[in-house]
């Protein structure tokens, strides 16, 4: 292996673009869209005689940050994978921007990656690559006729815009800190300008604080560039503080999908007891007195008062 050539990721997950020498990858597809930039019907996911998913179904409103949760293996990541093109499922449809990417004979048929972001877990990031040039590379990828300055400056934009600052981008992932390198896994994930973006436990690791940055950056992008976000996520605060509407994954299905207090009225036990529990009630507190604080900001009152 060539000193400059790219190492796998550090937790060896599957990267969110193809990095293959497809001659069509440098010319992507325009596709329609509608309200429902991701539709599920009948899906099917199995290992074995393991069984996933069965008959799964779910449509993604555009424009919408839609939390993910469920159980310990009900299948979350493997749903976001499916969707992305990263898993094969048994059976089922799914649609994203109109196109059955489930039909596609193989991976390269698929074109239409760059309209959407993924950040994993571990943020997937090149160790022997600096935040910036990790970067680039869904740049080169879908735009190889762009010079060194401009990949250069678009990489410092997006290491930018993820909170991160500009000299970061010329650190390399191991100089970062857990939640750094969450920031810089998402700015590879906004390279592209994508409409579509995914994120698999992003607050996973960071303190309280941490967390809560991250989650009003998501919430700033999303209203700022009409992203619509796929979110998977065991935070009850990031539950509560950006999602719009929320799906639970459980027998094998999505049992349900909704805002949370519609979720409430629910009564599956799962639901009842996730959602009722002592952190869900904190998470629930934590809001209101962010939303009171809002208030008192905005209206403040007489002085002296």
């Amino acid at each position: 292996m060539s000193e400059n050539q790219p190492l796998p990721p550090d937790d060896d997950e599957d990267l969110p673009f193809p990095l293959d020498d497809d001659d069509d990858a440098a010319a992507p597809e325009e596709l329609p869209t509608d309200d429902f930039p991701i539709e599920i019907e009948g899906l099917t996911n199995s290992f074995g005689e393991q069984v996933i998913h069965e008959d799964l179904s779910l449509k993604v409103r555009r424009g919408e940050i839609l939390g993910v949760v469920g159980g310990s293996g009900t299948g979350k990541s493997v749903l976001m994978r499916s969707i992305i093109g990263l898993q094969i499922p048994e059976h089922g449809c799914i649609k994203v921007f109109g196109r059955d990417i489930t039909a596609a004979e193989d991976d390269s048929e698929i074109k239409i990656r760059y309209r959407w972001g993924v950040l994993f877990q571990g943020g997937a990031l090149f160790s022997t690559l600096t935040v910036g040039e990790n970067v680039q590379v869904p740049l080169k990828q879908y735009y190889p006729e762009l010079s060194a300055e401009l990949l250069d400056e678009i990489a410092r934009y997006k290491v930018v815009m993820s909170g991160l600052p500009e000299e970061a981008a010329s650190k390399f992932p191991s100089e970062l800190s857990g939640g750094m390198k969450k920031r810089a896994g998402l700015a590879r994930a906004l390279a592209l300008d994508p409409e579509l973006l995914f994120l698999d436990e992003p607050t996973a690791g960071l303190d309280p604080i941490g967390a809560a940055m991250f989650d009003e950056l998501l919430r700033e992008l999303t209203d700022t560039l009409g992203l619509t976000v796929f979110l998977i996520t065991h935070d009850l605060d990031t539950l509560y503080a950006i999602c719009d509407r929320v799906a639970v994954l459980a027998d094998k299905h999505v049992v349900a999908v909704g805002t949370i207090p519609e979720l409430l009225e629910t009564d599956h036990p799962w639901i009842q007891e996730y959602f009722n529990g002592p952190r869900a009630r904190a998470a629930l507190s934590a809001k209101e007195r962010h939303a009171k604080a809002g208030v008192a900001v905005d209206k403040p009152g007489k002085a002296g008062a």
